[in-house]
């Protein structure tokens, strides 16, 4: 596994999370999230860039996605490599 970025927020109505990108990560990526007691894995299904839908996103931008559960600021961003 590799890091690719931390929590910046989470929106707990909508149950979104704003992930500051370290790396690249595109529709499709497996990711696990670990911060506190949480720490889940999920596929990334959808991403957004200010409301408008993405397939893929670089490292240095700041996404947002839906969470499978909720996270914590803070929290780390992995990428899943099978």
């Amino acid at each position: 596994m590799k890091e690719i970025g931390t929590i910046s927020n989470y929106f707990d109505h909508v149950n979104a999370a704003a992930i500051k990108l370290s790396s690249p990560l595109k529709v499709g990526d497996k990711i696990k999230v670990t911060g506190g007691e949480t720490e889940f894995e999920q596929e990334v299904k959808s991403m957004q860039i200010e409301r408008q839908p993405i397939k893929a996103a670089k490292a240095g931008q700041a996404i947002g996605l839906l969470a499978a559960q909720p996270v914590h600021e803070g929290a780390e961003v992995f990428k899943v490599t099978e």
